[in-house]
């Protein structure tokens, strides 16, 4: 499995779209994330993300400061990013 790239802007319309690619990415090894370009994200691709880290292998997310700033806001950031929350 490839890297998955995650849109500029991460709404509710990207988080529907990214959702199939991200159930046949689920295995035992960690999905790869790219979200270096996204400068929006809300509230639904979060939670893909957290979804994301928590299933079979996990994920390793490569984080803009747009993501970065939003999962510091919602009190995410240690759940998407630190190591042993994969």
């Amino acid at each position: 499995m490839g890297t998955i790239s995650l849109p500029v802007r991460c709404d509710r319309a990207a988080a529907e779209a990214l959702w199939p690619e991200l159930v046949g990415a689920v295995g035992n090894a960690p999905i790869e994330i790219d979200g270096s370009s996204v400068e929006h994200v809300g509230q639904a691709v979060l939670q893909l993300l957290v979804s994301a880290r928590r299933s079979g292998g996990g994920a390793r997310i490569e984080a803009s400061p747009a993501l970065l700033q939003a999962a510091a806001l919602t009190g995410l950031q240690s759940e998407l990013f630190e190591e042993g929350n994969a």
